[in-house]
């Protein structure tokens, strides 16, 4: 199991279309095997957008990172015009769980 982060900034002018456009993001995630997808918003950067969900392994993490920077994605491609700096600027980043040992 991965942990996926997905980190972005937002043109403040096009808050509301995006915000809008999310919920198809999010179902089209659920429908490539993402789970436990949550949203997130920063408190002290208004257009600064994080997404974290989860993934079975490394190639449904490659196969979901190509799919949201592809002008070709019929769902994802419509969030381009409102992030800034185009798809170019969507960061991605899968991460392992590492078990914490009690004795540190």
């Amino acid at each position: 199991m991965l942990t996926v982060f997905m980190e972005y900034k937002v043109n403040p002018e096009t808050l509301q279309s995006y915000e809008y456009e999310m919920a198809s993001v999010i179902e089209e995630l659920k429908k490539l095997g993402a789970s436990d997808i949550q949203w997130y918003r920063a408190a002290d950067q208004p257009s600064l957008y994080v997404e974290y969900f989860k993934v079975n392994d490394k190639e449904a993490y490659e196969s979901i990172k190509e799919k949201r920077t592809s002008s070709e994605h019929p769902v994802f491609s419509k969030l381009f015009p409102f992030i800034s700096g185009g798809a170019e600027k969507i960061h991605c980043w899968a991460f392992e769980k590492m078990n914490v040992k009690e004795d540190l």
